[in-house]
């Protein structure tokens, strides 16, 4: 049986292929998936999505124009109930020292406190959630760079 890595309801997440780097990510096990925060959102012709990203927290990502090819078209139900067309993209992302290939939905979040959302097929069969605890990425992190130095 494959065990389960224990999360918190907040952690850090990269997308490498989007060249972002550690960016808070809520853990929504009500949400179907993953959902990124941009703006100024449009498919062209050639199925490439544009996109502007929002993280006023990381200013190097803050405005940052993207451009990356549409997975696909999907009917996603918001928070507020609201059913809409979003494009989504499929991307490799860092999360606890492993890589993933995920698909992430662009949407504007700005009433939402978090850049990223993180849904629950990503979390399926991977991980539990431990809705009291936040951030064991980076105490995961810290671990394995102190047990790293006193190897050394």
């Amino acid at each position: 049986m494959l065990k389960k890595k224990i999360i918190g309801a907040i952690e850090i997440i990269s997308i490498p292929d989007l060249q972002l780097y550690d960016l808070e990510a809520k853990v929504d096990t009500g949400a179907d998936t993953n959902a990124l925060h941009c703006d100024d959102i449009f498919v062209d012709e050639n199925n490439i999505v544009h996109f502007k990203l929002l993280d006023e927290v990381h200013t190097a990502y803050h405005g940052k124009k993207m451009a990356v090819p549409l997975y696909q078209m999907k009917k996603i139900k918001s928070s507020n109930g609201e059913i809409q067309d979003r494009p989504s993209i499929r991307v490799k992302v860092n999360f606890f020292g492993k890589n993933y290939m995920t698909v992430i939905s662009l949407t504007n979040r700005s009433d939402m406190k978090y850049p990223m959302l993180i849904g629950r097929k990503f979390l399926a069969k991977k991980f539990l959630v431990d809705v009291s605890q936040k951030y064991l990425t980076k105490e995961q992190i810290l671990t394995k760079k102190i047990y790293k130095e006193e190897i050394s």
